[in-house]
Order: C-alpha cells, then structure tokens, then sequence
C-alpha cells in the first residue's frame, strides 16, 4: 500500500494512494481521528475528495489546527496536533502515535480491504492491526464477559438477545468498540467509530497484535492521550458526550418482576415494602401492562385506572416505570401501527414491503430510529404516558430482538448474482438486508437501540422539560450514556453472574457508560437467601440498584426469603440512602467529567500489575475500597489494597481498626451482615440518615467521614434531586501540619442549605488538646466527632 500524494489544510491533512487514503483531524486536545479508507472500490479515492461521514456516537466538535513536518531520510511524514503526534509512513500506511514527550503510545502495523461485488448490495471487510507489545493491558471494550484485562480474548460487536448468558457468552446487548491500552503506568485510548458488525481478536490469535475488522467500507478511528486511565476517558466522554445527571429518585432501591400481571399486584409490591420498612422509589411495570403487547397501549382489565395507581404510588414515595419495547404489532385500527404504515416510519424488507417478524407481538413492525422524523413521532408517542403518571421509561428488546421472521427473507432472486447473505440472521434480529432508508441493517443494526434511546430522551426533554428523563437500555452503542441507564441484561442467580457483574459494569463504566448496573439477586434461576444479602451488599453500590426477576421463577423481593436475610438486606438498603449524598455527588462528577461511580483499582494504580488484577473489588468514587464476597459459604475475603494507607470503614460504620499500609494483600473477617470497605487516606465520604424513599438531594442531615492526612480533598453536589435549578458546590480540603489538622470548606451556587448543623467524624488523629470553630465535640474510639453549623468554613484540631 503506497500513500504517496498528501494534502495539507489548515484542520485536515490527508494522504492518498490510488487503492487506499488516510485522513487526519483533530476535534480536541489530546485526540486525534484517523479515517482509514482501505477498499478499492471507494470512488471518493478517484475524485481526492472523501464524502463526509455521519458518525452515531460522537457529537459535534469544531476542528483544531494541524502541522506537518516530512522526515525524507526516514521517508515518514509527522502530523502534530494539541497533546498528540501522528508519525506516518506513506509507503506502508502505517502510523506511529506519541504523546507530547515523544513516548510511543500505539503502532498501527497497517489497514486494508475488499468490496466484494454482491446482491443486493456490495458487501464490504475492512481490517487494522495494531502492536501489542507483550506487558500492555487492553481495558474497556463495554459490556463484555472476562477479567478487567481483555488480553487474549476476541469479541464480536453485534447486539444481541442473549437468554440466557453465561459467563463466556458473546456478544451480548451492547456494542462499544472503545480500548484502553496500559502499558508502564501510562494509558491511551482506541475507538472505533463504526456502526456496522465489528470483531477485534485482543492478542488472541497472534499475542503480538490486536486486529479489528468491520463489514463496512472503512475505519474510522480515534486515538486518546493520557497518561492516566481518568485522562483518556474524560477525553473519550468529551468526544461522544457525557451523562446526564439522574433524578435523585432513581438512585433510590428499583423493584421490578416480569410476573407482575395487574396493578392489585403492583399496590401489593408497594404495600408489602412498606410493611417490612423496606427502601422503595421506583417499581416497574413489565409487558402484562399492554393490550396484547401493543406498545403505548394499555390493558383495562388489568390496570383500569393507570392515573390512580401511578397517583396512589406517588403518595407512597414510589415512582412507576413501564417498560417499551419497539416492535408495534402489525393491526389496522390499532393507531401506533397506522401512523408509522402512514408516515412510512417501518423498517422495509429487500423488496420493499413492510418486515414483519414476531416479537411479543404477532406479527411486529419495527420503527426506523435511524431517521429523524421517526425519532420525533416515537418521543411524542410518550406523551399519554406522562400525562398519565409514569415517571421512566424501561427500553427493552431494542437489539432489536426478533424471534421469527415472517417476510424478511423477501428477497428478489437474481440466477447471475445469487446473494450470499440472502435472508441471513444472525441472532433473533432483522436480516441484513433489511432496508433502514437509505441503509442496510449491517450497518445499522448496533445504533438501532442508540436511537429509540435519543427519540425517548429528546422527546422527554421536550413533553416535560422541568424533568430529568429517566430512561433505562438493554441495547445500545458507543454514547448511549448522552441517554439511558444501561443494565447488563438477561443474568441468572449463579454466583458466577455475581462476581462476573463486577468486571461487566467496570468495563462499561471503563468505556463511557457510568449510570449501570445487574439484576439483583439475578433475573432467572432461583436466588436462595444467602445470594439475596450478597447480591444486595454489591448492589447497594451499583449506581442502578434494581431487584428483577423473571416469570416462572420464584418471588425474590426481600421478604420471601425470611430472617435473617430479611433484615440484612434492610440494612443494606438503609446504607444505600445513607450513602446518596455520595453517589448522587459521583453521577454529577460522571455528568461533568465522565468518570464513572464504580472505578478499577488501575483507574489510580496504572502502574501496580497487582491493582490490575484485582477485578473483582473496586473504588466508589475515588476514595472508599470495596470488596464484596461473591463466593457461597464464604466469610472471609482476599483483597489487595494499593499504595497509599487505607482506613478499615467495614459497612460505613465507625473504624473497625487501625490504618493499613497499601501495597500488600490482606484477609478480611466478612460475616454475612458484613462487607470489608477501606477509606483511603485524605478521602472522605458524605453520609446521611436511611429514608423510606427519597425526598430532596438538599440532605437535611450530613455527616463527614474524613481519614485525616498531611493533605485531603472531597466534593458534594446539592440540588433539589429533580430538575434544573439552584445548585450547591462544596468542596472540603484538609491538611495536617505541625501539630494540628485543619480542615476549609467553600461552597459555590445558590441553593440555601436545608440543614442547621453537620457533623464531622474524623479519623486517624490522636485525642486533640483543643477543637476551633466547631459548636461541640467529643473523641470516642479514636474518632473525633466535631459537631458544626452548616455554614462553617474553618475547623482548626490542635494535636
């Protein structure tokens, strides 16, 4: 492959070859995007102009300048933008990356394709290798099975309807072409940006090189400086956009069933959590609710009044959520499937006619979020339901699944040119050749669900714009956290599904999804007690906490397994609202920043192989060490703490012991009622009271927990936990010098705080001679408590 013609713009330098062109921009600092247009048959090549390209997940950036030195002894050509270099070589099309101080990121070992001639259509392979150089680690690549490091695995980007998965299952419902690579403590970011159907063999084949390859026509990259993990992915975020914050309620305790046939059943679920004194915020109306399956519709016998019972609810501190799915049944008079036929909203088979398959419906449509006005009817098709009282929509089935084909195999049979993917499916889904417009359903298969999820969210804003969306996604893409909450589908109640759950979400969370989380304790199979206070110990620290089950399985709400699991499980649901402020400050930081609640020991450890290791525990937030049990029978728990000095904080409690020094491995005591925790030194932790439900995320009661250092920093973000208006920024530092422990606090916004005092527990600091600027305090068990105003700006601990 030779590129040996280059063009130079101000934004844009290109190097063409007469079978192949490679295109360079910049959107943002530290970024660089690589178009790698490998196929012969690409007519763009002949003209020197490549047509633009619509790109589903990344938002729109403008274009930062580029320069471009020429090497001609080492015939390279060096492409030099803000934070990151390109080194080039035309010859072969390979391309070296650097960072700032010339530090070689990534190697491109070169990209090729074919068009192969076919019908209906061309079909089209396009491949890119890139060095693996024996000691980096590749993190990321969403919602996949497998340790933390997906060295040695290879995985297909095909959204999928999976029931049920196993550990070594793939694809599943999520396609995130997105990698981290790690190597020596320093990180730097891959990312795909394709739609069609992707694969990548991690250094599986040839433990030398990392190979992608799509069935569309080119690959158009993105590369990431650091140097830390956090670095590449608040620049990933920034590139295909950043969540927004949730309403409060949300992060509250969710209960859903598949089984929950009528709302007396519904009044039941509401009834029976209050009675145990059982946190409740949210319940969620599976597909019994509809008229036949019919999507926006609902079935009067079972739910004759939906206002009453979302009003009723309400009064009891408990949201309601219905879940949508896309297909519309195919049935004149039914007013959903007349406007699409009408509006021609429907995905169409090769010949044109409307597919028809089967869903829960028979037979189904399937609307085309690909195009606009299609997004635009579906968002106002929610209006009945929030008019009604519904509070979140619940997008299920949006892979989208499809159980059987009745017409899509309806394609013309031409005896010159028999097509080789005629009528070929892979997975319940659409055929390939399902027509989307002017697209294919190769191409667009894995946005489908990206774009049911911007129709639902843009059309929320717009129905209700004084509310956040709430939205939850089985199915998405690379930037469906623009949208959606996204939970790891279909699992089971093994205890492999437990601990697999951990590396799943810090996976997503690794790859720009940070608002996830699993069906507790699993969605089939039969729970038993003993994996119901476990699940529920982890899950009080997913960001969704969600208990679901699936009809013909046994009830799993707490009550059913009786004492003394009944109990345990309040008081983890109970630390879960204490916990709030905490959580509800981390999905804020995800909302500026795009780092996730749920953090790998690596994120701060990039060069410990050890932390690297460690899958199966994580960070909330940046401070507080977790480490749940996932094994049965087990009450004691291995856990390695990285560097720095670690405060035992077991069940957010008063210290259980002295400060530990990282970089070893310990064994922890972990009884069922209990789960082992570190805070961090110089980290701190923002708790409040249990609640039933919540109220405001302007916490009336607070209290610090502060593992006192030479230096310490926390933040907590207030707001009415619903809406868009007045806010508070408060951000703690500390610092411990000579013989005392200072401690300032600033806050910015003007949301007024709704408490008179708050309190402050401070650990790791002998008995002080004297506390300034608090009302009162008191040392119990080597903890100081310091009793303040709300308002307080300094406290002064002399030693």
């Amino acid at each position: 492959m030779r590129l040996d013609d280059l063009s130079i713009e101000p934004t844009r330098v290109t190097f063409w070859g007469s079978r192949s062109a490679l295109e360079i921009r910049s959107p943002l600092p530290g970024v660089l995007r690589v178009r790698h247009i490998p196929s012969p048959g690409n007519s763009s090549l002949t003209s020197r102009e490549l047509s633009p390209k619509q790109s589903w997940s990344v938002v729109e950036h403008s274009e930062l300048p580029l320069s471009v030195r020429n090497d001609k002894a080492r015939g390279t050509a060096v492409v030099e933008a803000e934070g990151l270099s390109l080194e080039v070589q035309p010859e072969h099309g390979t391309w070296v990356l650097r960072d700032t101080g010339g530090r070689e990121l990534a190697r491109c070992e070169g990209f090729s394709g074919e068009t192969m001639p076919d019908y209906p259509v061309n079909r089209f392979r396009s491949r890119l290798t890139l060095h693996a150089p024996p000691d980096e680690a590749w993190l990321g690549f969403g919602e996949k099975v497998g340790t933390l490091d997906k060295r040695g695995m290879h995985f297909v980007f095909w959204n999928t309807d999976v029931v049920p998965h196993h550990p070594d299952t793939d694809p599943l419902y999520q396609s995130i072409p997105f990698s981290l690579g790690l190597r020596d403590g320093v990180a730097w970011g891959f990312f795909l940006d394709e739609s069609w159907r992707l694969e990548v063999d991690v250094a599986a084949e040839d433990p030398t090189r990392v190979r992608w390859e799509s069935a569309g026509p080119e690959l158009d990259t993105y590369l990431f400086a650091g140097p830390m993990p956090a670095d590449v992915l608040k620049r990933y975020t920034a590139l295909t956009g950043r969540p927004p914050l949730p309403p409060l309620w949300s992060l509250g305790v969710q209960q859903s069933r598949w089984g929950y046939e009528n709302a007396r059943e519904i009044r039941s679920v509401i009834r029976d959590y209050r009675a145990h004194k059982l946190p409740l915020d949210c319940v969620y109306l599976d597909i019994d609710y509809m008229e036949g399956y019919k999507v926006w519709t609902w079935d009067r016998s079972r739910y004759p009044d939906p206002a009453g019972l979302a009003s009723e609810a309400a009064a009891q501190g408990v949201k309601l959520v219905t879940i949508i799915d896309p297909g519309v049944k195919a049935e004149p008079g039914y007013r959903v499937y007349d406007e699409a036929l009408a509006g021609d909203y429907l995905v169409r088979n090769d010949r044109g006619s409307v597919l028809l398959g089967e869903v829960w419906p028979k037979p189904a449509t399937f609307p085309d979020f690909t195009r606009e006005p299609v997004r635009k009817w579906w968002g106002q098709l929610h209006r009945g339901f929030v008019e009604t009282g519904i509070a979140g929509f619940w997008n299920d089935m949006n892979e989208p699944a499809c159980f059987r084909l009745i017409n899509g195999n309806e394609t013309f049979s031409i005896n010159s040119a028999p097509a080789l993917d005629l009528g070929r499916v892979e997975g319940p889904t659409l055929p390939h050749d399902a027509r989307h417009g002017d697209r294919r359903h190769l191409e667009v298969h894995n946005v489908y669900a990206l774009g049911m999820a911007r129709a639902a969210y843009e059309g929320l804003r717009e129905l209700v714009p004084e509310r956040r969306p709430f939205l939850l996604t089985r199915a998405g893409a690379a930037g469906i956290q623009r949208y959606s909450a996204v939970w790891t589908g279909d699992n089971s109640s093994y205890w492999a599904h437990l601990e697999l759950s951990i590396a799943m979400l810090l996976g997503l969370g690794l790859s720009g999804v940070s608002f996830t989380g699993a069906d507790v304790p699993g969605f089939l199979g039969r729970a038993t007690g003993e994996m119901l206070v476990r699940w529920t110990q982890l899950g009080t620290f997913y960001p969704l906490l969600r208990n679901h089950s699936a009809k013909g399985t046994p009830h799993q709400e707490p009550w059913r397994f009786g004492e003394p699991y009944l109990s345990i499980a309040r008081e983890w649901l109970e630390r879960r609202y204490r916990l709030l402020p905490t959580l509800y400050t981390l999905m804020h930081e995800s909302s500026q920043e795009g780092l996730p609640a749920l953090r790998p020991l690596v994120m701060y450890a990039p060069g410990d192989t050890e932390a690297l290791r460690m899958d199966d525990v994580f960070l909330f937030g940046r401070d507080l060490l977790v480490a749940p049990v996932i094994r049965q029978g087990r009450t004691r728990r291995h856990v390695y703490l990285p560097e720095g000095r670690w405060l035992p904080f077991f069940d957010l409690g008063l210290s259980s012991g002295e400060p530990v020094e990282g970089r070893q491995h310990v064994l922890a005591d972990a009884p069922l009622s209990s789960v082992p925790m570190w805070l961090r030194e110089g980290g701190a932790l923002a708790l409040t009271e249990p609640a039933l439900h919540t109220t405001s995320a302007n916490w009336a009661h607070l209290t610090w927990h502060i593992h006192a250092a030479p230096r310490m920093e926390a933040r907590l973000y207030e707001d009415a936990g619903e809406g868009y208006g007045a806010s508070r920024l408060t951000r703690l530092s500390g610092e411990r010098a000579s013989g005392r422990f200072v401690l300032e606090r600033s806050t910015e916004g003007a949301l007024p705080p709704s408490r008179a005092t708050e309190t402050l527990c401070v650990y790791a600091l002998s008995e002080p001679k004297e506390v300034l600027g608090g009302r009162e305090h008191r040392f119990v068990d080597g903890v100081l408590l310091v009793e303040v105003d709300a308002g307080w700006s300094r406290v002064e601990i002399r030693l």
